[in-house]
């Protein structure tokens, strides 16, 4: 990268926006202040292209150096890791807040990694064939050429607006499609006429959670957010709803934060962490 147009390339990397890194990997907006993020490796202050984790009492600059702590990787492997997950921004393109949303790009399906990942999430996940095959002959659930499983979001005219996107290799990780819209769809499993709607914290937990559940709807709300921008017509025209974010402070921090918004919500915690940790100690 010594050249002038490698070294304009790793400028360009550096310069990606440190929010949609975050939001990739699946970190929670502070609900209280808007450039505190919690994720697996705690609580991140974001200003311009800085960060400081106030958990490990270390901070740095750029999307690389975010990319390498957030992922504990070297500096070549989070170069990989961001071109891999984000188009590189082209020269004179504005990172300012405002400029126009980025468009969805799915991953391209890649049939031949598909029993790859349906015997990650029935051998490693304890999800059942039967609640699987038909995610995947709806299209809602695939493999793309990285190996990873694809959950689609769609809105409430069926159109995909976004997907999740969970990693089986030896790079586990958990992110978003680029350009998804998670206000405006989400990831669903579940009977068309349901006794109750649960809100889980990813399309994994969705699954196992419908599978406890087989009564209910269980909807990802791809990671845990207290408002999405869905939920208020979700509750008008459906049964009781139910947050079931995670057992930890995160999830009940959330949760909370949801029913003080909508105190129609009720909590419904998982026996274990999260609802696949639920379903795998009970097979």
């Amino acid at each position: 990268m010594s050249t002038p147009a490698g070294r304009e390339r790793m400028d360009r990397l550096r310069a990606f926006p440190l929010t949609d890194i975050l939001r990739a990997i699946d970190a929670t907006p502070d609900p209280h202040d808007p450039a505190k993020w919690h994720t697996e490796r705690g609580v991140l202050s974001v200003n311009g292209a800085k960060f400081f984790n106030w958990s490990q009492a270390t901070g740095g600059g750029g999307a690389i150096d975010l990319a390498m702590h957030l992922n504990r990787m070297n500096f070549k492997e989070a170069v990989d890791w961001l071109v891999r997950r984000f188009p590189v921004p082209q020269p004179n393109t504005s990172l300012e807040p405002t400029q126009a949303p980025r468009r969805l790009a799915l991953p391209v399906p890649a049939a031949g990694a598909l029993p790859a990942i349906i015997g990650y999430l029935g051998g490693q996940r304890r999800l059942p064939l039967a609640r699987l095959q038909p995610l995947v002959d709806s299209g809602d659930l695939y493999a793309d050429r990285n190996h990873n499983a694809v959950f689609l979001l769609r809105n409430e005219h069926n159109a995909p607006v976004g997907a999740e996107l969970r990693g089986i290799g030896q790079e586990t990780w958990r992110g978003m499609a680029p350009g998804s819209r998670k206000d405006n769809g989400y990831f669903a499993i579940g009977s068309p006429c349901p006794q109750a709607i649960v809100l889980c914290e990813s399309a994994i937990d969705a699954i196992s959670c419908r599978t406890l559940y087989p009564d209910r709807l269980c909807i990802s709300t791809s990671g845990a957010r207290d408002n999405p921008a869905w939920l208020p017509a979700i509750m008008v025209r459906n049964p009781p709803t139910y947050c079931g974010f995670d057992a930890d402070a995160t999830g009940e921090r959330m949760a909370q934060a949801m029913i003080v918004r909508y105190p129609a919500v009720r909590r419904l915690r998982p026996p274990c962490h999260d609802w696949n940790d639920t379903l795998r100690a009970q097979t």
